[in-house]
């Protein structure tokens, strides 16, 4: 009897912590994401987040697509998170020492950075 009493309450804290879980999607803007490098560079360094449950970057389109719990993480925590990696995110822009870090295909055209255009 025990055992089943165990369990029930077991049942209830996991339905509880869980019921405390809302996940949320929003596309951020990260004008200065110039490539597939950029791109691997921010989902990297956020994957590892807590609360942050997938993160997708379209450099052609200039957004990261983020899913997060909000119980865990804000949408202002995340993108600082981007500036944190280099990169402007909507109105937070990048911290310079980690902008300074980024290798060249990953700064802005005007920097010096960008890809060579094809002709």
């Amino acid at each position: 009897m025990k055992k089943i009493q165990l369990l029930i309450v077991s049942l209830l804290c996991i339905t509880a912590v869980s019921f405390g879980q809302v996940a949320k999607t929003e596309t951020i803007k990260v004008p200065t994401v110039q490539c597939e490098e950029c791109k691997e560079r921010i989902e990297n360094y956020l994957k590892h987040e807590d609360g942050i449950q997938k993160i997708v970057v379209d450099y052609k389109r200039k957004t990261a697509k983020v899913t997060y719990l909000t119980d865990r993480i804000n949408i202002e925590t995340i993108r600082t998170d981007i500036a944190n990696a280099g990169y402007d995110a909507d109105d937070v822009t990048a911290d310079a020492e980690a902008y300074k870090k980024l290798p060249t295909c990953c700064k802005k055209p005007e920097d010096g950075g960008g890809h060579a255009k094809k002709n």
